[in-house]
């Protein structure tokens, strides 16, 4: 099956954040008045836990190569757009880097500036803004996640349905919807499979019955999936292929419907970046973008982080590509609405919670 390329969605981290550098927010001195870095505020899934992510990778050779350090802030691509919002007056971020729909709500709300990054004319059309206020740089698919041993015969779930058997009692997770773009992204695909917001809601509200709860992290869940202490979850295909590496009970499924059991789908979801508007050192921030677009670092981007390089004419062959084609073949791939969901995505969420009674 050929690559194919749309827009990517996304998670993110309620107060939870990862800083690998030093950053002040605020206050007399901060990581911005180095003329030497640069900061990204970016959506979780690229940077390893062991140190050996797609980013782990880039941030040293970036470094190596301009001499400029890398300070990195990490949580759901929700609330890396909410505290951008909030730093609009004293600006911290260089660099932003969601899922869809949050890149397009972050350009709603005048966070970014136009930036063509060099390589970008390599992306298609879809997977960047026309009018250059951000370019995918990882792509991606949303997917779901089970333990391999612990379900009967190492065999995935088949269809959405099936989460709602008592087998599953307390056994089954997802993240925040509107928080998380993974836990976003589970509404798009089930107001895709069931046909409407209205019959998606319907399901979800059955769902809760063994549903463990809210998690702000969708990166937390797979740890607690290959422990057995879930069944199921949400995902995406790349970060839990490369969690998968250290996690041998990790499977990744795509659910169908019991209507069509046999047509499994999903979306596109890259992590896309943007030039953030007053970034205190926007030079900087020029070349990291473009070193993200690099033909080095777009070949690693399968080799080492697990997903699918942004640029067209970069045809990647290691084991990892071979294997996240094959873990994509069959599956129909569709392309949300980012436009309405995007303009709708509040509504959406508040259903959701009125449904759900989260």
């Amino acid at each position: 099956m050929s690559r194919v390329t749309h827009l990517r969605t996304v998670a993110a981290v309620t107060g939870a954040l990862v800083l690998t550098a030093a950053l002040t927010a605020c206050g007399g001195s901060s990581a911005a008045s180095d003329d030497k870095v640069v900061t990204v505020y970016s959506a979780d899934g690229l940077k390893g836990e062991n140190g050996d992510g797609w980013y782990d990778r880039v941030f040293k050779d970036f470094e190596n190569k301009t001499g400029i350090k890398v300070n990195y802030v990490e949580g759901g691509s929700g609330e890396m757009v909410q505290r951008a919002v909030r730093e609009k007056s004293n600006t911290q971020a260089d660099v932003l880097i969601t899922l869809p729909p949050f890149i397009q709500q972050a350009d709603e709300r005048g966070l970014l500036q136009a930036y063509e990054p060099k390589g970008a004319d390599q992306v298609d059309g879809a997977d960047k803004d026309a009018d250059g206020k951000w370019t995918s740089v990882v792509n991606n698919y949303f997917g779901f996640i089970y333990n391999k041993k612990e379900l009967s015969g190492g065999k995935a779930p088949k269809t959405w349905e099936d989460l709602t058997d008592g087998s599953y009692k307390n056994k089954v997770q997802y993240s925040t919807p509107g928080v998380a773009g993974d836990g976003t992204a589970v509404l798009i695909k089930a107001m895709h499979d069931f046909g409407g917001e209205e019959p998606a809601m319907e399901y979800l509200k059955k769902l809760q019955t063994n549903n463990v709860g809210p998690s702000a992290s969708t990166g937390k869940l797979a740890p607690k999936v290959d422990k057995g202490e879930l069944l199921a979850a949400n995902g995406d295909v790349q970060m839990n292929y490369a969690q998968s590496k250290d996690m041998p009970n990790l499977g990744i499924w795509f659910p169908a419907t019991a209507e069509n059991p046999d047509k499994p789908t999903t979306f596109a979801l890259p992590y896309a970046a943007g030039l953030v508007t007053k970034a205190p050192h926007s030079a900087n921030a020029k070349k990291f973008l473009d070193f993200l677009l690099g033909r080095e670092a777009q070949r690693q981007v399968s080799e080492v982080g697990g997903g699918f390089p942004a640029r067209k004419d970069i045809k990647a062959t290691d084991a990892n590509a071979i294997a996240l084609e094959k873990i994509i073949d069959g599956v129909e791939i569709f392309e949300p609405d980012w436009a309405d969901v995007s303009k709708n995505l509040r509504s959406y969420v508040e259903d959701w919670k009125s449904a759900t009674g989260s």
